[in-house]
This record gives C-alpha cells, structure tokens and sequence, in this order.
C-alpha cells in the first residue's frame, strides 16, 4: 500500500500498529482536524468561486475545484475535471495563499474600536442588518426591545433574537 505525499517509512511504522493503536491515532487525528484553530487558517484566505486543491479520499491524490459554498465545518466544491460536487472538511483543501492584490499590512498602530452599540441605540421599527452563524447578512426590522436582545423581523416568516452589539443601522436609500 503507498499513498502519495506520506513517507515510507511512516506508512510502514502503520502497518505494524496495532488495530487499537490505529483506532487511538485517529481519535487524536479526528479531535486535532476539528480544532476550530486549524479551520480557521484554512477558511481565512478563501471565497466563493475561488479554485482550489483538495485530496480525493479514495485515491489520495489531489483535485482542484471552485469554492461553491463554506459552511462551519465544511465546504462545497465544485470539482473542475468531473465536474460535480464535494462536501468536504476544511482539513482537505490545500491551505490558499493569501491573496497578492492585497498587500501585507505593515506594523501600524491598529485604530481604536468604535464603541459597541447598547441598547439606547435602537428603536422599535428601525431598520437593522447583522450577519448570521453561515456569515449571511440578515436584514430585518426591530419588533421588539429586550434588556439583551432585540428580536428582528426579517419579513420572511422567521424572527432573531440578536444581542446589540451584533446589530448595525441599515440607511434606507
């Protein structure tokens, strides 16, 4: 058996585990590739319709595909070659780099963040947006003030219930 990119050596060093020093090794594989840390080095210099590499589980090798959609822990491919889709954890895209239209900031003295809006910031019937867990903006009306939250009603059915310092003014141009 030979998987490419994976030393020799340590394929061999596998081959003579044990099934439950295996079954041990992958556990601590599986909790270090859920580490939000590890996604997040991957998914910070990706975007939709961006193409990237992957692995392709059943051979090893690597495919390249667009970015068609990026949820929590996964992403949507949309594979160049075979043309069809992958769901796949982050840990299998080829980390991207960062993109070169955009400079590396240079050591400046970050600007002083503006302060967080409370709840004396908004009134019922006020138009507001913020972004939900997929990072999509919601945009909706203030139905109601809480001490905590204000429930926004995007006009589709649903209502939010969003902490303040989540929400921004919408100008209705």
């Amino acid at each position: 058996m030979s998987a490419p990119g994976i030393d020799a050596r340590v394929l061999e060093a596998l081959q003579q585990a044990s099934s439950l020093e295996l079954y041990q090794l992958s556990t601590v594989i599986e909790r270090l590739l859920a580490d939000p840390r590890r996604i997040l080095a991957v998914r910070k210099d990706l975007h939709l319709g961006q193409t990237v590499r992957f692995v392709d589980w059943r051979d090893g090798s690597l495919r390249e595909g667009k970015v068609v959609a990026m949820r929590d822990t996964q992403v949507t491919l949309h594979e160049l070659r075979e043309r069809r889709e992958w769901k796949l954890p982050y840990a299998a895209i080829e980390p991207p780099q960062p993109d070169p239209a955009v400079p590396p900031q240079a050591a400046e003295p970050e600007p002083p963040q503006a302060p967080q809006p409370t709840r004396e910031d908004f009134r019922r019937g006020e138009k507001v947006a913020f972004e939900d867990k997929y990072l999509q903006t919601v945009v909706g009306t203030i139905v109601r003030i809480n001490s905590r939250t204000a429930t926004i009603d995007p006009g589709d059915g649903t209502q939010w219930r969003v902490g303040f310092a989540l929400l921004r003014h919408v100008l209705d141009v």
